[in-house]
């Protein structure tokens, strides 16, 4: 056997290479989708969000209720919007007694007012109010569970 084949210059290019690859297999697992959402098929997704706006406080008792509001702006066809359905049934659960939640189909003309009033240009829009009425916060897209139990939290304090 050669001694000189693994020679410390030889070594600390293995080390680089093995960091490199664990740090490659790192980055791909903390950055890869959230399977929940990966799972959810388009007819599973639909029937979330159905489920959901059919739980949802009406925009009218939320708005004269005196509790905080989140307002979701969402459409049957936005797969983003069905994704996140199950996150906001969760929070629904938790947080309903406390919050008002509200949903409003962009597609519905009846909600324009109500898309102009609070600036909805894409859908999945969340906009939090405050028991007043007053906006607190708005999201745009898919938004992390975590954070909306954070602002939920928030906006209970």
């Amino acid at each position: 056997m050669n001694p000189h084949r693994f020679s410390p210059g030889h070594r600390t290019g293995a080390i680089a290479i093995a960091l490199i690859l664990v740090f490659a297999i790192v980055t791909v697992f903390l950055t890869r989708p959230q399977t929940a959402s990966l799972n959810l098929s388009p007819v599973a997704g639909l029937m979330a969000l159905k489920a959901l706006a059919q739980d949802a406080t009406p925009y009218d008792v939320a708005m004269t209720n005196g509790k905080p509001t989140l307002i979701e702006f969402y459409a049957d066809w936005c797969a983003t919007c069905q994704a996140l359905a199950p996150n906001l049934q969760s929070l629904h659960d938790e947080f309903g007694a406390q919050i008002n939640f509200v949903m409003l189909n962009v597609d519905d003309p009846q909600w324009s007012r109500q898309i102009q009033q609070f600036h909805a240009a894409g859908v999945p829009q969340l906009t939090l109010l405050q028991a007043d009425q007053a906006i607190v916060d708005t999201f745009v897209g898919k938004v992390p569970k975590s954070i909306l139990m954070q602002h939920l939290q928030m906006l209970i304090s």
